[in-house]
């Protein structure tokens, strides 16, 4: 009864297979609409080169399409937090994907721990969070000192954090 137990508990780890493959389907999702996106960003660009386009209205078209810039930087983003969070499961609970510890580059994307898969989603976390912040910063009005200030402490902080980041490696 013990044995029959024990091996239905460890077999109940593939249970994690339903959350490889909807994290693995999202990933493809957002990597589809971040192209999409892209792909609408580029051909839009053309209406720069408009002689329409002068004064406010062209610092107004640049500071929107430098939002979608961003915009399309966090959604490849949050496709790859999604593509290793899928990887990193399958890894950790499943089986170790053979191709990627037999690869000559050193792989991102291989997970060993689940420390290693926290540190990794962590980081890419960290790049959405600037990337957000850096999106909310172009469109911020600026109404005295003390918003720049603040802007500037915002910057110093992220940069803490990479550093910090970038420290645990050593």
């Amino acid at each position: 009864m013990e044995r029959i137990f024990e091996n239905a508990l460890w077999n109940s780890r593939f249970i994690v297979i339903v959350s490889v493959i909807a994290s693995l389907i999202t990933s493809f999702a957002m990597f589809y609409m971040a192209s999409v996106d892209a792909y609408f960003l580029v051909t839009h660009l053309g209406e720069y080169m408009s002689a329409d386009l002068v004064g406010e209205a062209r610092k107004n078209f640049r500071a929107v399409t430098v939002t979608h810039v961003v915009e399309v930087i966090d959604g490849y983003l949050l496709a790859t937090v999604l593509l290793i969070f899928s990887l990193g499961l399958y890894e950790l609970f499943i089986s170790k994907i053979e191709q990627a510890d037999s690869s000559e580059t050193p792989s991102v994307l291989a997970i060993h721990s689940l420390d290693d898969l926290k540190t990794r989603l962590g980081r890419v976390i960290i790049m959405i969070l600037i990337v957000n912040f850096f999106e909310l910063a172009i469109s911020m009005n600026f109404d005295g000192p003390l918003d720049l200030l603040s802007l500037a402490a915002s910057i110093a902080l992220i940069g803490l954090t990479l550093y910090l980041t970038h420290a645990e490696e050593h």
